[in-house]
């Protein structure tokens, strides 16, 4: 069986040089990194887990909280933060969290049996027993969603970046705009509706409470119920701001039910960018997350916080970006 003195031998390097780089330790020359990884791949070396975590004092295990009703957006950033951590030698376990107390208490109860070195959270708990647990047991915790409970995060701006959406349809001639959004219970999901509200107010237009719909989830399902909640109230709208892309998506789909015409009839704009809004049709205008980067670095703050490399832990809010697809046009509605 081959070990690490065997891979260190043929590399021409020190045990120790290659214990740095298999246990995910970032102060390896480049070059020697890549020929080590490179001889492991080639040998099929596997590190003893038990006798590293024996030796480092450390699980290596990394729990993600997600949503229970996950969507589109959280399984792919999920799956990019779990190739990250894999990257530097974790191995992942995943806690499913529906939005009630419960269910959040039997998720803290769950995460105290395991021995962990960090946890990510793609989703928002709320129960205070949660922190209290996170600092007694001196577990790193890092965050995809921006919160107040301390959590350094690694985010976007949801306020900016629904006001950027608003601005976006406010531009091309809309005025009355509908949203929908999403459960109160998650604050990207208050941000963004601050945000909708902030962009009518300071285009001139007003907020009018019955032109927003905060639909169950955050799913395609729940955009077709809040879009259909929409048209029950009214049918002079132009425009539409989903809180999601797949809120969007689910919107999108009502209106067409109903031969509604988008964006000829109504425009349509989400939140996300998530893989299948440049192939829907029509192809969805949407305010894009750089997901790749918030996993990569969400991966990476927790690596440095639980190896002690004394990095700043106040996490990071990252741009986004408007891209306009087919969805979203010059207001014609109604238009002589």
């Amino acid at each position: 069986m081959v070990s690490i003195k065997d891979i260190a031998k043929r590399a021409g390097m020190s045990p120790s040089t290659v214990s740095r780089v298999v246990t995910g330790k970032n102060n390896v020359n480049p070059k020697k990194r890549e020929l080590i990884l490179k001889l492991i791949e080639e040998t099929g070396y596997v590190p003893n887990k038990a006798a590293r975590e024996m030796v480092m004092r450390r699980s290596f295990a990394v729990a993600i909280v997600i949503p229970d009703m996950f969507n589109i957006f959280q399984r792919q950033l999920f799956s990019i933060i779990e190739r990250y951590l894999i990257s530097f030698g974790y191995h992942t376990l995943f806690f499913f969290v529906k939005p009630d107390a419960s269910s959040e208490k039997d998720c803290i109860t769950r995460l105290k049996e395991e021995r962990l070195d960090g946890i990510i959270m793609l989703h928002e708990i709320k129960d205070r027993e949660f922190y209290q647990y996170l600092s007694a047991s001196k577990i790193h915790a890092v965050s995809t969603i921006l919160n107040t409970a301390g959590i350094p995060a690694i985010t976007i701006d949801d306020r900016q970046a629904a006001i950027d959406a608003m601005n976006h349809l406010i531009n091309l001639g809309h005025k009355n705009i509908d949203m929908i959004g999403g459960a109160s219970f998650f604050s990207f999901g208050v941000k963004r509706i601050e945000g909708y509200k902030e962009a009518l107010e300071a285009g001139g237009l007003g907020f009018d409470e019955m032109r927003l719909v905060n639909a169950p989830l955050y799913n395609m399902e729940s955009g077709m119920y809040g879009m259909r909640e929409l048209m029950l109230r009214s049918r002079d709208f132009t425009a539409v701001f989903a809180g999601t892309d797949e809120l969007a998506l689910g919107a999108i789909r009502t209106l067409e039910d109903h031969r509604i015409r988008v964006p000829d009839d109504v425009s349509v704009i989400g939140i996300d960018d998530i893989d299948i809004a440049g192939y829907f049709c029509p192809r969805l205008t949407t305010i894009r997350q750089p997901l790749i980067e918030i996993g990569e670095q969400s991966a990476l703050l927790l690596h440095r916080l639980i190896s002690g490399q004394g990095v700043q832990s106040a996490g990071a809010v990252l741009p986004h970006s408007l891209i306009i697809r087919e969805s979203t046009s010059l207001t014609r509605r109604g238009q002589p």
